[in-house]
C-alpha cells in the first residue's frame, strides 16, 4: 500500500506556480495566476537551496493530476474555464481518446461532449480549449523550470556541487515531461506554436509544422532519457518521478505512430526502444485487474504514472473522474465518491470483445457488467437507463480487497506500462513481417487475461481489437484508430456522425482545430484544414 509520507508533494505555493515564460494566449483569453509587486520573483523563488527546485518540479507533475493548487482543483491554473472538468490534462484527454471512439459515450449535454459522442466538433469547443492550454501550460512550467537551471544560473545562485548534481537530473525529467507535452499536442492538434525557454516573454510565437515538431520532440525524449534516473520497476522513494524507462515508453509510442505524424515509419526503432523496458526487468502484473487497484503503485508493470494519493490530490478530473462517472450500482463494490451515471461503453466495443474466439474467459470483458443493463445499445443519448454498458475497470480498493483511507482517489492511472509496451514491439514486429515473435507478446497478455487457448496467427485487425480489449479506458483508441486507417471513413460506431447507426465523416476529423481563441490572438497561426477559424 502506497506510503503518503513517501509520495512526491504536490501542493506548492503560488509564487512557484506564476513563474511560467509568457504565452500569448495563456497570459490573455485563458490567464494563469500573474506576477503582481507582492509575488517572489525567479531568483527568490529558486535561490541557492534544493527545496525550491522540487516544488517547481513537483507543480509540473501536479498539473497531470489536478487543476490547480488548492483542493478540488480551486486556485486553479488556468483560469476562465472550469479546472477540474475542462482543463483537466487527464479527464478532457479521455474524453479526446474515448469518448470519440468506438469505446465509450457519455449522457451529459454539457456544452462540448457531444461533440465526441458525434464526432461534431469545432473549434469553439471548451474541452479543446481547455486541454490545449493546459499542455501550454505545463510547457511553459517546464520552460521556466530549464531557463532558472542551465549550468551558469545554477552556479550564479552558489547552488552546491551536490544539489547542482540531483537538479541536472530534475532537469531531465522537466525536459521529459515538456517533450511529452508536445507529443500529445502533436497527436491531437498537429501544427502548433512553439515555445522553449528561448522565447521572450509576451511575444507570439511561430506556428511549427508537425514533421519538424516531431523531430523535436524525438530529441528531446532521447536527451532526457540520457540525464534521468536508471529504470526502478517497482514502487520506490522516486515513484511517481519519470525515469529513463518513461522516455523509452514515450519513444515507443512516438515511433510506432510516426507514419501518420510525417508520413515515414519507424517501426524498428519503436521496437529497440520496447525492448529496453523488457530488459529493464519490468513484468506483467500476475492478475489483469490489479493493475487498476489503489496499490498499483507496487507493481512491476508501472512505467509511468499520473498518482493519486486521496485527499491530498483531491480534483473533480483525473482518477475521480474516471472512477465517479460510471454507473451508480456499483460504487460500493468500486468504491468511489459518487456515482455519476454518465459514461457507459458502446455496443461496438462489446463487439471488439466477441470478436475474439475465447472470449468467455477473458478477464478483461467481465469489466463490462453486462448485468447492470437489459440493453448494450445505446438507443437514446439524453438517458442512459439500460442504454449501453456499465463498466468497472478501476478500483479504488486494494488488491487484498480492503479500503485506503477514504473515497477520494488512491489510484493511480498508468500513462505507460508494459502491458501496453507489450502491444506496441507486437505491432512493430506484425508490420515488419516478424509475427512468430509478436504473437509471443499477444499471447502473454491472452495468458495473463485468463485465455487460455494461444493463438497461431495474428492479423493488424485482429492486433487493433487486442489493444482495444487491453487497454481501454485508458486513453489511447482514437490515437490507435487512426493509426489502423479506421477512425473516419471505413469503420463506423454507433453516433459517430451524430446518427444512431454511425457514419464516416470527413477526414480532417482525425485532427483536433486548433482553440478559435488561439487563433484569434497569435496572427501567426494558422488553422488546421477543414476548420473555421472562428
Amino acid at each position: 500500500m502506497k506510503n503518503i509520507n513517501r509520495k512526491f508533494k504536490y501542493i506548492l505555493p503560488a509564487a512557484a506556480m506564476s513563474l511560467a515564460l509568457g504565452f500569448s494566449s495563456c497570459v490573455k483569453d485563458l490567464d494563469t495566476v500573474p506576477l503582481d509587486e507582492k509575488e517572489l520573483v525567479a531568483d527568490v523563488v529558486f535561490g541557492s537551496q534544493i527545496d525550491a527546485y522540487e516544488s517547481n518540479l513537483a507543480k509540473i507533475y501536479a498539473g497531470l493530476a489536478i487543476g490547480g493548487n488548492g483542493g478540488s482543483d480551486s486556485d486553479q491554473d488556468v483560469v476562465g474555464i472550469d479546472g477540474g472538468s475542462q482543463a483537466s490534462f487527464l479527464r478532457v484527454m479521455w474524453n479526446m481518446q474515448e469518448l470519440a471512439s468506438d469505446i465509450a459515450h457519455c449522457c451529459w449535454n454539457d456544452d462540448g461532449i457531444p461533440d465526441f459522442n458525434n464526432l461534431t466538433w469545432t473549434s469553439s469547443n471548451l474541452f479543446l480549449k481547455g486541454y490545449y492550454f493546459r499542455l501550454f501550460y505545463e510547457i511553459n512550467l517546464c520552460n521556466s523550470f530549464l531557463k532558472e537551471t542551465t549550468a551558469e544560473e545554477l552556479s550564479g545562485k552558489g547552488c552546491s556541487e551536490q544539489d547542482i548534481a540531483v537538479i541536472n537530473n530534475f532537469r531531465g525529467e522537466a525536459k521529459f515531461i515538456r517533450a511529452l507535452m508536445y507529443m500529445y499536442a502533436l497527436d491531437f492538434f498537429r501544427n502548433v506554436p512553439f515555445v522553449t525557454e528561448e522565447n521572450k516573454l509576451g511575444e507570439n510565437p511561430e506556428q511549427i509544422q508537425a514533421k519538424d515538431l516531431y523531430d523535436f520532440v524525438e530529441k528531446q525524449l532521447l536527451e532526457s532519457a540520457e540525464e534521468m534516473a536508471d529504470p526502478k520497476p517497482g514502487f520506490s522513494d522516486s515513484y511517481g518521478h519519470a525515469n529513463k524507462a518513461a522516455a523509452w515508453a514515450a519513444l515507443s509510442r512516438l515511433y510506432l505512430n510516426a507514419k501518420v505524424y510525417t508520413g515515414v515509419e519507424k517501426y524498428t526503432e519503436c521496437i529497440t526502444y520496447c525492448q529496453k523496458i523488457i530488459d529493464a526487468g519490468y513484468k506483467l502484473e500476475p492478475v489483469y485487474g490489479d493493475m487498476f487497484r489503489a496499490d498499483n503503485d507496487q507493481s512491476l508493470e508501472m512505467i509511468m504514472p499520473v498518482r493519486y494519493e486521496g485527499d491530498q490530490t483531491m480534483t473533480w478530473g483525473g482518477m475521480t473522474a474516471i472512477l465517479c462517472w460510471g454507473s451508480e450500482k456499483y460504487t460500493t463494490e468500486t468504491n468511489a465518491k459518487g456515482g455519476w451515471n454518465g459514461v457507459r461503453a458502446k455496443s461496438s466495443f462489446l463487439d471488439v470483445f466477441e470478436r475474439e474466439e475465447n472470449h468467455e474467459s477473458d478477464q478483461r470483458m467481465a469489466m463490462l457488467r453486462l448485468d447492470g443493463t437489459t440493453s448494450s445499445e445505446i438507443k437514446d443519448e439524453a438517458t442512459f437507463k439500460n442504454n449501453g454498458i456499465p463498466v468497472t475497470k478501476f478500483y479504488n480498493v486494494y488488491k487484498d480487497g480492503t479500503l485506503p483511507p477514504s473515497a477520494e482517489a488512491y489510484v493511480d492511472f498508468p500513462l505507460f506500462r508494459l502491458g501496453e509496451i507489450y502491444l506496441n514491439i507486437a505491432e512493430a514486429l506484425l508490420r515488419t513481417n516478424n509475427e512468430v515473435d509478436a504473437l509471443k507478446y499477444i499471447n502473454a497478455l491472452h495468458e495473463r487475461a485468463g485465455i487460455q487457448s494461444p493463438i497461431d496467427a495474428l492479423t493488424l485487425d485482429y492486433l487493433l481489437d487486442e489493444r482495444g480489449r487491453e487497454t481501454f479506458y485508458e486513453a489511447q483508441r482514437r490515437t490507435d484508430l487512426i493509426r489502423f486507417d479506421k477512425y473516419t471513413s471505413g469503420y463506423n460506431w454507433p453516433w459517430k456522425g451524430g446518427v444512431a447507426e454511425g457514419k464516416d465523416v470527413p477526414a480532417y476529423y482525425s485532427v483536433y482545430p486548433i482553440p478559435s481563441d488561439e487563433i484569434g490572438s497569435n496572427l501567426n497561426l494558422k488553422q488546421n484544414d477543414g476548420y473555421s477559424a472562428k
